[in-house]
C-alpha cells in the first residue's frame, strides 16, 4: 500500500480510507477508519437499504404511491422539475440513489422518519451513521445537525450488502443493481469506466465521496475514500479517481509483482 501512501501524503485535505478484499474480507489499507464526518449523499445508500427493509417489514408493494409535499420539494430535482405530486416507492429508490435526487430523499425521510431511520442504522451495527437533518436543510445545517458517518461503518454497510446478508435476496439485488446505475463517472469510475461497481457518491462544498463495490474477474473488493476539508473540488475527484485506479491496477495484476 506504499504507492497510495506516498499519493497520500500529496493530497491537500483530510482523507478517511479503506480497502477491502471481498474474498479474504481483510482490509488491504485502512486510514482515518472511525472518525465521523459529514456523510453528504453517500447517507443515502442506508436509507436506501432502511427503505428496502421497510418495504419488506410492512409488505409493500415497490409500486406503492407516496404523495409528494411541496416543502420536500428542492431545486436541482428530477421531482421538482416535474412538479410531482405522487411518485412510487421504486422511482424515489431509483432517483435519491442513481442520480442523487434530494428532493426524492426528502420524501423518503419523511415515509419512514428519522428514528425509524436512526434505529434502523443503529440496529444493523452502523455506530456513528446519524440522519440528523434532509437534504439542503441548510438552516439546520448552521444550527450544527449534520449527517454523518465513518469510513468503518460504511465498510460495514457494503460488506453486508456485497454478502446479501442485510435484506432478502430478492431486494438485496435490486439494492445492488440500482447503486450499479450510479450515473456520477468522476471519482471511483474517473479512470476505470469499464467496471462493474455499486457506489455512491457524495458531495458538499468542502467534501467529496466515494464508496462502492468493485466487481473484478481476480476478486471482488470494496473501496471508500472520503476526503474532508477540500480546497480544490476537482482536484478531490481527480485524487479518488487516482486511488481507484492504483487499486484496480492491483487487481489487474492479479495482485501478483505490484504493490498499493
Amino acid at each position: 500500500m506504499e504507492q497510495i501512501r506516498t499519493l497520500l501524503k500529496q493530497v491537500d485535505c483530510k482523507t478517511h480510507l479503506f480497502v477491502k478484499d471481498l474474498k479474504t474480507n481483510e482490509y488491504l489499507i485502512a486510514e482515518k477508519m472511525d472518525e465521523v464526518f459529514s456523510s453528504a449523499s453517500i447517507i443515502k445508500v442506508p436509507i436506501l437499504c432502511a427503505v428496502l427493509h421497510y418495504v419488506q417489514e410492512h409488505q409493500l408493494s415497490l409500486n406503492h404511491s407516496v404523495d409528494i409535499s411541496p416543502e420536500n420539494k428542492v431545486d436541482f430535482s428530477v421531482i421538482t422539475e416535474q412538479d410531482l405530486t405522487t411518485s412510487t416507492i421504486y422511482e424515489l429508490l431509483y432517483w435519491m440513489t442513481v442520480v442523487s435526487d434530494n428532493s426524492a430523499t426528502n420524501v423518503l425521510i419523511d415515509l419512514l422518519g428519522f428514528d425509524y431511520l436512526n434505529t434502523y442504522f443503529h440496529n444493523i451495527g452502523l455506530k456513528n451513521t446519524k440522519l440528523q437533518r434532509k437534504m439542503m436543510d441548510f438552516d439546520r445545517l448552521n444550527q450544527g445537525y449534520d449527517n454523518v458517518t465513518t469510513a468503518r461503518d460504511m465498510a460495514d454497510l457494503f460488506t453486508m450488502i456485497s454478502q446479501q446478508t442485510l435484506l432478502p435476496e430478492k431486494l438485496n439485488r435490486l439494492a445492488i443493481d440500482i447503486l450499479c446505475k450510479q450515473t456520477d463517472y468522476e471519482r471511483l469510475k474517473r479512470y476505470i469506466k469499464d467496471a462493474r461497481i455499486a457506489h455512491k457518491t457524495g458531495s458538499l462544498d468542502t467534501v467529496c465521496h466515494d464508496v462502492g463495490i468493485v466487481y473484478h474477474r481476480n476478486g471482488n473488493y470494496i473501496i471508500g475514500v472520503f476526503l474532508t476539508e477540500v480546497r480544490d473540488f476537482e482536484m478531490g475527484k481527480r485524487w479518488i479517481g487516482r486511488i481507484s485506479k492504483m487499486v484496480y491496477d492491483y487487481y489487474e495484476s492479479d495482485k501478483g509483482g505490484e504493490t498499493l
